[in-house]
């Protein structure tokens, strides 16, 4: 018998653009998603979870990954009503568990799940991307946000050549890039404000990357009897970009700090959400290496392709045309399957905005024609190495 990956698009609840009608369409068997209306911290309900389900049924497919269950910022920084919000965690792996969900992913990044300056970026043939512009971050950060000792994490040139652009930017572009760096969490319309932001990276004062580690490694042993118990699979997603931003810690960027987590906690319960859009967006990461080493822990897939260049710029290239050699990473899952005898569960990540969908308004990375491309390739790509392993 011959393992494929399952195939899944994310889908942001009845309220997204994208709906259960199209996803079916596109050829996937279920869906990725979560409950956006229940406040971070709180527990989900049975009924709630069931409700979301039979919606996802009613179309024929299933709901058997979370993405996510956030993981609050007071369990990431163990203040506050931290320790409640690891109770209602472990409370909502239970009632996940008991309506057949078998993996929940979640990620233990400070503030902000994840950054970009441009969520328009116009590629040649005219579609859209996700971009990450270096310099205009410091722009951001330094001058639009205004963090506190923000310009003692950067090189003198790189602030002069900041402060270059800011000054030569008109007020629109400024408007624009606060506007994107400060977008909420993904599914969400609502966007953080600067005040916001500040506030919350001042409460992470004294919080360096040694004791983040430490809290994501007793947050884990915490939750870990409980996922065992109900045979819950845990995945971490990497951190998005994988390197410290706003003077915050990142800890989950490199094959040494997923590492770092596995031995902290052996369960193979305590496993990854294999990113190759985060974890490639390092030059350092070296993808079918980490994959055949953590093959066993490795327990969902968000498959997409960034552009690096030597500045620190990245964006969202097409699934085959990116620095990540994709061929070789579905190899290596394609090998990595066989040798466990399951079918991985995977998204296409961060589709372009093209065709009808430039007219649409949806969530940034999330149209739907951009990733039915991507599912596409990536879906032929591996029935062609299936087809080589005959």
């Amino acid at each position: 018998m011959k393992y494929l990956m399952q195939q899944t698009m994310r889908w942001f609840g009845p309220n997204d653009v994208v709906s259960l009608a199209d996803i079916r369409q596109s050829g996937c068997s279920g869906v990725v998603t979560a409950l956006h209306q229940i406040p971070v911290g709180e527990v989900w309900t049975i009924d709630a979870i069931n409700e979301r389900k039979s919606m996802i049924e009613s179309y024929g497919m299933d709901w058997t990954v979370v993405e996510s269950l956030p993981v609050s910022d007071e369990i990431k920084k163990r203040r506050g009503n931290f320790q409640t919000h690891i109770d209602n965690y472990k409370q909502s792996i239970i009632n996940l568990a008991e309506c057949g969900i078998e993996v929940i992913t979640y990620n233990f990044m400070p503030v902000l799940d994840w950054l970009r300056t441009d969520v328009n970026f116009v590629m040649p043939d005219g579609s859209k991307a996700l971009y990450f512009h270096h310099l205009d971050f410091v722009v951001f950060d330094v001058f639009l946000l205004k963090r506190p000792l923000a310009e003692a994490d950067y090189v003198a040139d790189i602030l002069a050549a900041a402060k270059e652009r800011y000054d030569q930017m008109p007020a629109s572009e400024k408007e624009r890039i606060l506007k994107n760096a400060m977008l909420g969490l993904p599914g969400s319309s609502d966007a953080f404000t600067p005040e916001q932001v500040l506030k919350a990276l001042e409460s992470y004062s004294g919080i360096d990357t040694q004791k983040l580690k430490e809290h994501l490694f007793t947050f884990i042993k915490e939750i870990i009897p409980v996922a065992d118990a109900n045979n819950i699979k845990l995945a971490i997603h990497p951190d998005d970009p994988p390197f410290p931003v706003l003077g915050l810690p990142r800890i989950l960027s490199t094959k040494q700090d997923v590492e770092d987590l596995f031995n902290a906690v052996p369960s193979v319960n305590n496993g990854l959400c294999f990113c190759t859009g985060s974890f490639g967006a390092r030059a350092d990461n070296d993808l079918p290496e980490m994959l055949n080493l953590f093959c066993d822990r490795i327990h969902f897939l968000h498959l997409r392709n960034t552009k690096r260049d030597e500045a620190g710029n990245f964006y969202e290239a097409r699934h085959l045309e990116g620095d990540a050699d994709m061929f070789s990473i579905i190899k290596a899952i394609y090998k990595l399957q066989q040798k466990r005898g399951i079918s991985l569960p995977m998204r296409p990540d961060h589709g372009h905005q093209m065709l009808d969908d430039l007219q649409k308004n949806a969530y940034p990375g999330y149209s739907a024609i951009g990733r039915l491309k991507a599912l596409a390739e990536l879906r032929g790509l591996e029935y062609a190495i299936s087809k080589m392993n005959d």
